[in-house]
């Protein structure tokens, strides 16, 4: 396919460009390719969320990391049904994902002082309000990979197994930040994830557990051992 009827393709889909399409376009045709498989998947094929739901998380993980070129998840959230309400939520949660730090921080550096105050206990309560719990964890848990505070990760993922919420609606979530969050920090959450299933602080699914138990998963170091 040509250059420009690669990116009229692309256009044509998602009903904009950005800057990146045209480079790789120019410089990579077959990245682009590549890159608008992966971001279809991720982006614009159902799977286990609503179209509303999907949009919500995607503002959450937008505003966590000060993503302002991708608007078009506005006139998504609201053509999905999304209220001003649900915006206002959905900031709150992605607020809650980068002040969290705070408690990260009564927990790590202050927890024998602080005791009998719980800061994970706290943390989960400070993030309710203005949406249902189930949505706002899940906001949170797309947010969350954006920060690399893996401890709170691991509580609002230990949350969501705890509200029973589906692990293929939480990993949805979790993907939905690949692009903005960065892979690596991805890759991370990932991580977090499967150590609590080793560790047993969540009781895993057998498909999730038999990814968990699968050995050599801790990348170069690990495997030149």
């Amino acid at each position: 396919m040509a250059d420009d009827d690669a990116l009229r393709a692309v256009r044509a889909k998602r009903g904009y460009l950005l800057p990146h399409h045209g480079l790789m376009a120019t410089a990579a045709p077959g990245l682009l390719e590549a890159y608008d498989q992966a971001y279809t998947q991720i982006a614009l094929t159902a799977r286990h969320l609503s179209e509303h739901d999907r949009e919500f998380i995607w503002l959450a993980v937008l505003a966590t990391t000060d993503e302002g070129l991708a608007t078009h998840h506005i006139a998504k959230f609201r053509a999905a049904g999304g209220t001003d309400a649900m915006i206002g939520a959905a900031f709150t949660a992605a607020a809650m994902a980068i002040g969290g730090q705070a408690f990260d921080f009564a927990a790590r550096d202050w927890g024998v002082q602080l005791a009998p105050f719980d800061a994970r206990a706290a943390y989960l309560e400070a993030c309710q309000g203005g949406a249902p719990w189930r949505l706002t964890l899940l906001a949170l848990l797309g947010a969350m990979v954006c920060r690399r505070r893996e401890r709170l990760l691991g509580w609002l993922i230990e949350a969501g197994y705890e509200a029973s919420i589906p692990e293929d609606a939480m990993a949805e979530a979790m993907t939905l930040a690949m692009f903005p969050g960065s892979i690596p920090y991805f890759v991370r959450a990932c991580g977090v994830w499967r150590a609590l299933i080793v560790a047993g602080s969540v009781t895993a699914s057998p498909r999730y557990a038999a990814w968990a138990a699968m050995t050599g998963q801790g990348g170069f170091d690990e495997a030149s051992q």
